[in-house]
């Protein structure tokens, strides 16, 4: 019988995944990253130490071996640092899709194959096959689909990989763990950023990107108010700008359309959003999941954020580029985010956006 050897967080999903592994006839091993050890002095709540207590309660209880492997070094250097120079640079990363590429399907995967035959998370998507090659599929549960996070992930390294969770929506997956009596039935699921938790972000941010306040400025020009530093705000912001009525402009919340990084200000408007309506974007590489035949141009779904629904759009590849046009003008596409495209149920694969554009000249990329 196989050894699986499952990526334990402490959470509900990764318990799950070891129980239904272990119900199978898997012989079950439990592994647990740490992945941050630094103590944050910002009111923070980085679970390490709780959630490996549960790790143990858990496996303990399903009668598995169970490890603790530190990958702190490889994740500041291989995600983190990426994530603060994303921000430095005034755009907005999303460390979670290159924490699966570079350590959960990366370091993790290597030193688990070392222990067993293949690897299990408690991911909520699926994996199939084409021409001898994995294929990256939707869960069940779109609410709690995955794959967005995954979309960078190497074909290769969805090889030998288990999602028992696929195939499940979450209120099964609790019903399960109270059922068989898993301490971790009732956890609350995380969030915030990848393994290192929930913190205030702006005192987070702080400890390692000095703040540089500047002024903000309407679309003319005209000063409005004062912002903390471009780092803490996205394209499309609405709370948070400190921005009162002023005299002369129209009276209606102000939203981010832009950042003057050489000049630091931070450019708002205010009313229906037209400056942030964008036809397409060109993303800075892009990566194809168990894809060889696909043409040049072609129509799909995209998703340039995690919560939002998938739209139309035709995609030209180039030089590993994915230029990416827009069946009908998107709002607030953000530099430093993820692109994701989708045929049916398959993610094909995703790149970083590195720019869009108000009109696209390419012919082939008309509807």
């Amino acid at each position: 019988m196989s050894t699986v050897v499952v990526g334990m967080s402490g959470g509900v999903d990764s318990s799950v995944a070891a129980l239904l592994l272990k119900e199978r006839g898997y012989d079950v091993v439990g592994l647990f990253m740490h992945n941050w050890e630094e103590e944050e002095e910002d009111g923070g709540a980085c679970t390490s130490a709780e959630d490996w207590q549960d790790v143990q309660a858990v496996c303990g209880y399903l009668g598995i071996p169970h490890y603790s492997v530190n990958f702190a070094r490889e994740y500041y250097e291989r995600v983190f640092e990426y994530f603060l120079n994303e921000y430095f640079k005034g755009r907005t990363p999303n460390p979670d899709v290159l924490c699966n590429r570079e350590i959960k399907f990366g370091a993790f995967k290597d030193y688990a194959m070392k222990l067993g035959d293949c690897v299990a998370t408690g991911h909520y998507c699926n994996v199939g096959e084409e021409n001898g090659l994995p294929t990256l599929l939707k869960a069940v549960d779109g609410d709690k689909d995955q794959t967005y996070f995954l979309c960078d992930t190497r074909t290769e390294q969805l090889k030998d990989v288990m999602f028992p969770l696929g195939n499940l929506r979450k209120s099964e997956v609790r019903a399960i763990a109270e059922k068989n009596g898993l301490v971790t039935s009732k956890k609350k699921d995380s969030t915030g950023i990848c393994f290192i938790g929930e913190r205030k972000f702006r005192a987070f941010l702080k400890q390692y990107l000095p703040a540089k306040p500047g002024v903000i400025v309407d679309t003319f020009g005209k000063e409005v108010g004062r912002h903390e530093g471009l780092m803490y705000y996205t394209l499309g912001q609405r709370r948070g700008l400190g921005i009162g009525g002023v005299k002369g402009e129209a009276q209606q919340r102000w939203y981010v359309v832009d950042k003057d990084m050489t000049h630091n200000r931070l450019i708002v408007s205010c009313g229906e959003g037209e400056e942030l309506l964008t036809c397409g974007l060109k993303t800075e590489g892009f990566n194809l999941i168990g894809c060889e035949n696909l043409p040049t141009v072609f129509e799909c779904t995209a998703k340039m954020r995690y919560r939002q629904p998938e739209q139309k759009v035709r995609v030209k590849l180039s030089d590993g580029v994915a230029t990416i046009k827009f069946a009908e003008r998107q709002r607030a596409v953000t530099c430093g985010q993820f692109a994701v495209l989708y045929l049916g149920d398959r993610c094909l694969g995703g790149g970083v956006i590195g720019s869009t554009f108000a009109s696209a000249d390419d012919g082939e990329l008309d509807f």
